[in-house]
């Protein structure tokens, strides 16, 4: 296995559900209920900013805000960035602390009970107005392709929803417990916890391929961008997939910490307790494996 040289060295820990901003990333701190804010520019690490308690799941930047789900609270904040401070709390629940919310059709969505419920959020209320029942043991929602997709944990399904019309379109089986996903470089892809990736063409919402990866994936992060699909798994290698080939073709050592994001051209990959690094996906595709 090949060995990464980081760009950057940042003294704060890439925690999952991380998301980029027009200038920066933010970060969410489960144990400080806090956010933490690096300039994209700079790398400079902000104050953190308190939220409430566990922040969880992901954030979201959207409607001039950072959307934070936070565990603690059984509570949903939003955050002006500018400020630096929350602006409102919402008793919206989310179901698990694994999974994400989105954004699209200008509203925010959640899954807000594992039996299967995704809830559409008003901005302008910061309230739920609609709910659509999907596949039982949802998890985390993403959008993509004009469309919603969520993953559910006990069905081994993913769930394709109209955001415009709330209707679900699709349910298509993947692996076994699937819970984090990406849209992106021409596919919907699933991390599954039965050591594989599936990949979702969302032309034809049939699978396209079933990537074997290995390695404890429950706890793994994955994201798509910058010509790839990247792996990070809790104290194992992260991985880079080929998605002209459907292959994982590069493994590097080092303790991926379960938390991968790209933003700004730039790969970010937890590198361990207290530490983010930041690298060129260019120059880590080139790496020989």
């Amino acid at each position: 296995m090949a060995r990464l040289t980081p760009d950057a060295t940042l003294q704060v820990r890439l925690e999952p559900g991380a998301v980029a901003s027009d200038d920066a990333v933010w970060l969410p701190g489960r144990e400080t209920g806090s956010l933490v804010r690096i300039e994209a520019k700079g790398n400079l690490v902000g104050t953190p900013i308190a939220v409430g308690a566990q922040p969880c799941a992901s954030l979201v930047v959207a409607f001039d805000s950072v959307w934070v789900p936070l565990c603690g609270d059984q509570a949903m904040a939003r955050l002006d960035p500018k400020a630096a401070k929350v602006t409102a709390t919402s008793k919206v629940r989310i179901a698990s602390a694994d999974g994400r919310i989105a954004t699209s059709a200008g509203s925010i969505w959640a899954i807000t009970d594992r039996k299967g419920v995704l809830s559409r959020i008003d901005p302008d209320t910061n309230k739920p107005v609609a709910e659509i029942h999907v596949a039982a043991g949802a998890v985390a929602v993403v959008a993509g392709t004009d469309a919603l997709w969520i993953t559910s944990e006990d069905s081994g399904r993913l769930t394709r929803v109209n955001p415009h019309s709330n209707e679900v379109i699709e349910e298509i089986k993947v692996g076994a417990k699937p819970v984090r996903l990406a849209v992106g470089e021409g596919g919907v892809w699933t991390l599954n916890g039965d050591g594989t990736v599936t990949r979702v063409d969302p032309e034809t919402n049939k699978v396209a391929a079933t990537i074997a990866i290995g390695g404890e994936t429950t706890k793994g992060d994955i994201a798509a961008g910058a010509g790839s699909v990247w792996v990070s798994l809790p104290g194992a290698p992260i991985l880079r997939i080929d998605p002209r080939t459907d292959r994982a073709v590069q493994r590097f050592t080092g303790d991926g910490g379960g938390a991968i994001l790209v933003a700004h051209g730039s790969l970010w990959v937890a590198a361990g307790p207290q530490t983010t690094w930041r690298l060129d996906p260019r120059m880590v595709a080139a790496v020989r494996p």
